[in-house]
């Protein structure tokens, strides 16, 4: 049994979410963890997909340009991440003709209620309900200062919903 922890991250604060779900999953299955921008992945047995809130829903090739723009500014204080630019969780889904077998999505999101801020994962979770599949698990959202540091205890909170999305899918199988 597999599972793939799939992100885009401009800064660094989902593939560090990423990471930490990969960590609560690690106990149950092997489990990789890489940017959509890859391609690959759909084939697992559990997908976990995550991207950053941009202009309240998914990212864009023009949303990613802006990111870097803020990048280049070092009144910023920002660290592009290595494939920040390139394509993303939106071009991932696009791409798919078959939803994955079992799925989940996360996203990350500036510390602002969220009716402001959007959310990532509804995008997801939009996308691949429309391919004729749900999620095992509700969408999780996580959140980022202001200053672009994870609120405190998102990373904890990250790897108890990789633990319990792994008991969701995997642990019923190791049962058996």
């Amino acid at each position: 049994m597999t599972a793939v922890v799939l992100y885009e991250s401009m800064f660094g604060n989902t593939r560090r979410i990423a990471e930490a779900i990969a960590e609560g999953l690690s106990p149950v299955t092997a489990v990789t963890v890489e940017p959509c921008s890859r391609g690959g992945g759909a084939d697992a047995d559990l997908v976990v997909l995550g991207a950053p809130t941009h202009a309240h829903t998914l990212p864009r090739p023009e949303s990613r340009k802006e990111a870097a723009r803020w990048a280049d500014d070092p009144e910023q204080h920002l660290t592009l991440e290595p494939e920040a630019t390139a394509s993303g969780v939106r071009e991932w889904l696009e791409q798919l003709t078959t939803p994955p077998e079992a799925w989940a999505a996360f996203g990350t999101r500036v510390d602002i209620p969220r009716m402001f801020a959007g959310d990532a994962s509804a995008g997801i979770q939009r996308r691949l309900r429309r391919l004729g599949s749900d999620p095992i698990a509700e969408s999780e959202c996580f959140v980022v200062t202001t200053k672009n540091t994870l609120v405190d205890g998102e990373l904890e909170r990250a790897r108890e919903w990789g633990r319990s999305l792994g008991e969701h899918v995997f642990a019923p199988l190791v049962a058996e």
